[in-house]
């Protein structure tokens, strides 16, 4: 299967916006194993950042995990104050914690606007966002999470296998 809809300045992207070698990932903020992959891909970032595009979209499985949309929606509302990333790494780094109030927690924490990020995380606008971003999990053929493309085609494997892969493509 392929990506659908192809990367674009709507996606959250990190390392080299330049870069061959694109992964997306999509992914559900309170899944164990998303939340296995996560410290795999930071390293991979680490080591790779210069060679790798790395894009996050959100596909929580809201039936199974009960605060995967919120924090999805608590990432988008962190992104209008220009700390998706920061969010993004705080809920994976505490997954163990996840709940409507730790979210407020780490919005503290990252000293955004709290007042702005409570009316945010309950905006058409950020719920549209996440839908949209699970409606292109969905077209691109995602089956659970998490789930990576690589330069648009399904990569077949965990994190340890891309890892492996972005390992054998630099040499």
């Amino acid at each position: 299967m392929s990506l659908k809809p192809t990367v674009s300045n709507t996606d959250h992207v990190q390392g080299n916006l330049e870069a061959d070698l694109v992964i997306v990932e999509y992914g559900d903020y309170q899944c164990p194993y998303c939340g296995a992959a996560y410290p795999i891909l930071k390293d991979l970032m680490s080591h790779f950042q210069n060679q790798v595009r790395f894009v996050f979209r959100n596909f929580p499985l809201s039936e199974i995990h009960q605060y995967a949309k919120p924090a999805a929606l608590a990432a988008e509302a962190a992104n209008l104050q220009g700390k998706f990333w920061e969010m993004h790494d705080a809920i994976y780094e505490n997954q163990q914690n996840l709940d409507e109030n730790f979210l407020l927690e780490l919005a503290e924490k990252l000293e955004l606007d709290v007042s702005k990020f409570k009316t945010d995380i309950n905006s058409k606008a950020l719920e549209e966002k996440v839908e949209g971003d699970f409606e292109s999990g969905i077209l691109s053929g995602v089956n659970g999470t998490p789930s990576f493309y690589v330069n648009g085609k399904k990569f077949n494997g965990g994190a340890e296998d891309l890892f492996q892969m972005v390992t054998e493509n630099a040499g």
